[in-house]
């Protein structure tokens, strides 16, 4: 190999290094300026994670249009009607982000991505509303969420007469599904009838319903992405979410 190939071939190696270098320098670099965007946008107490896939960096840059962002918020709170919910563990996966011609603001084409509510969050919105009147004076409340199994939800409803509640609560199998932008939790099957005091009491099913179905409005998420399904899982629920069109920063 004649001298000047070699040389040749060390400078393609150094400048090779260098890019690949100077690459990876600009993305980690890349990674915390929109990190720290979505922190202030998003009102976060804590800074989220920011991965830009793909290689070279510095090309898709130049493109204008990133192919692969993951972004992951540990704790974000929603909105839920005049309150708010904790969604934990927010993972989004954003394709075809488009910046601004100054690198201010950023759009992904798509977004797909995963959370988790826990059943104590999910339970708030039953846990506002009144006790629901029952026969002879009786009153019931959702108190408790579970895993029910098979894709089920346990709900556990607390009956009252006079102050003094039933030696055991009621439980009943709910499923869960998403409509909108609302979670919705329907009993399968309630109970016919209850007993108080040895008296066997018979309940019509709209008003047990009033009792054990409940819902949860989820709005407010970060970018504008939405619920799309919902699973029961053993401390709560996981939902997957997806939307167009996602602002990520700016």
């Amino acid at each position: 190999m004649k001298r000047s190939v070699r040389i040749l071939l060390i400078v393609l190696v150094i400048l090779g290094g260098l890019f690949v270098g100077a690459d990876r320098f600009m993305v980690g670099f890349a990674e915390d300026e929109v990190a720290e965007k979505l922190r202030t946008s998003e009102g976060l107490s804590e800074t989220p994670d920011v991965s830009i896939k793909g290689f070279p960096f510095l090309t898709q840059v130049a493109g204008g249009t990133l192919d692969d962002v993951e972004i992951g918020i540990e704790n974000y709170d929603a909105t839920s009607g005049s309150d708010t919910i904790r969604i934990a563990d927010l993972n989004a996966r954003m394709q075809g982000v488009e910046f601004s011609g100054d690198y201010s603001s950023a759009t992904a084409a798509e977004a797909t991505g995963t959370a988790h509510i826990s059943y104590d969050e999910l339970l708030k919105e039953a846990q506002g509303e009144p006790p629901v009147e029952l026969p002879l004076g009786a009153t019931g409340k959702v108190v408790g969420l579970s895993d029910g199994g098979d894709g089920k939800i346990k709900v556990e409803v607390e009956v009252s007469k006079g102050g003094a509640k039933l030696p055991r609560p009621v439980h009943v199998l709910s499923s869960v599904k998403v409509e909108g932008d609302t979670i919705k939790v329907n009993a399968d099957e309630i109970p016919k009838k209850f007993e108080v005091m040895g008296v066997s009491i018979p309940l019509p099913e709209g008003m047990v319903r009033d009792v054990t179905d409940f819902e949860e409005k989820i709005t407010g998420l970060p970018g504008g992405i939405k619920i799309d399904e919902v699973e029961p899982a053993q401390d709560g629920v996981d939902i997957s979410v997806k939307g167009t069109n996602v602002r990520l920063a700016g």
